[in-house]
């Protein structure tokens, strides 16, 4: 059975130039599969019934899982299984009957401009780190990448004299960035005046940690935390929270939809329109609460 998963991921990989992320979640979702099945004595992929896929999405299911990963597990059966069919190996796809359960869309935690220049004011100190959270904050915002995107900046990445960066997503899909002039200014402290004290020799990542070894998505959200109880805001506040907040004030000040999208690297232009629809709900509960005598009624 293992075989078949390998020759699989190998398809991703080749055919399908399926992102890394992509393939690691694929592979360990049919990994997790194979163990229910073997324990349940189906040693074949021929074997597996519907009812035997069904029984193990009732398991996750049980287990707490949150929707998204429930789906994510049943587009991961349903793509091998399609994959299996397509080579021969079953005459009919037991995965059919499968469906993935309703994801409730989450309206994403937006921070108030005064929120982020309360985050961004907070690493003020002199010693590298400071220097270097400062660098890393500014640039978050500036751009709205991802923090996988930002620890995987390389120093070549970075043009200070144009104030843009060249940034890599998942897929090794390229795309420019403009950042302000505070930005290029905390870049340029970082570069100058810190970076060489904390990186390790001939390091090529442009952000490290005390180490001087690559920064890893943990320690910088470990920073994310660290500075917005410093800044004694109460939201949760993730590193995803800071490229929602990069995105609704860009729409909120008019930027259009298809730059915000192409900022922000989405493949589909309605992944960036809940930005749009969640300042039109902000706005029409502004106007609410100005205009109906009993909204501020306690």
């Amino acid at each position: 059975m293992l075989q078949k998963i390998d020759a699989f991921v190998e398809y991703l990989e080749n055919i399908k130039r399926a992102s890394k992320n992509t393939i690691a979640s694929y592979k360990r979702d049919l990994l997790k599969l194979t163990h229910f099945l073997t324990e349940n004595d189906c040693r074949s992929w021929e074997q597996v019934t519907g009812t035997n896929l069904n029984s193990y999405i009732l398991m996750i299911e049980k287990q707490g899982l949150s929707s998204a990963t429930v789906s994510r597990n049943i587009a991961s059966i349903k793509a091998f299984f399609l994959f299996l069919l397509k080579q021969g190996v079953i005459t009919e796809d037991p995965s059919e009957s499968l469906k993935p359960p309703k994801i409730e869309k989450k309206t994403p935690v937006i921070l108030s401009v005064e929120e982020v220049n309360l985050l961004l004011e907070q690493p003020a100190g002199s010693s590298p780190k400071d220097i270097r959270d400062k660098a890393m904050l500014e640039l978050l915002y500036a751009t709205g990448i991802r923090v996988s995107e930002l620890i995987a900046l390389k120093t070549q990445d970075i043009n200070l004299s144009m104030n843009y960066i060249h940034c890599h997503d998942s897929n090794d899909k390229e795309r420019v960035i403009p950042f302000t002039n505070e930005t290029k200014a905390a870049l340029d402290n970082y570069l100058s005046n810190a970076r060489q004290a904390l990186c390790q020799e001939n390091q090529e990542y442009l952000f490290t940690n005390c180490q001087g070894t690559p920064m890893t998505r943990q320690g910088f959200w470990k920073i994310i935390k660290y500075y917005s109880s410093k800044a004694g805001i109460k939201k949760d506040i993730t590193p995803h929270t800071i490229r929602h907040s990069f995105a609704m004030h860009l729409v909120n000040n008019g930027a259009d939809l298809k730059s915000v999208q192409e900022m922000l690297g989405h493949s589909d232009i309605s992944t960036t329109q809940i930005y749009v629809k969640t300042n039109a709900d902000t706005k029409l509960k502004e106007v609410y609460e100005k205009a109906h005598p009993r909204a501020n009624v306690s």
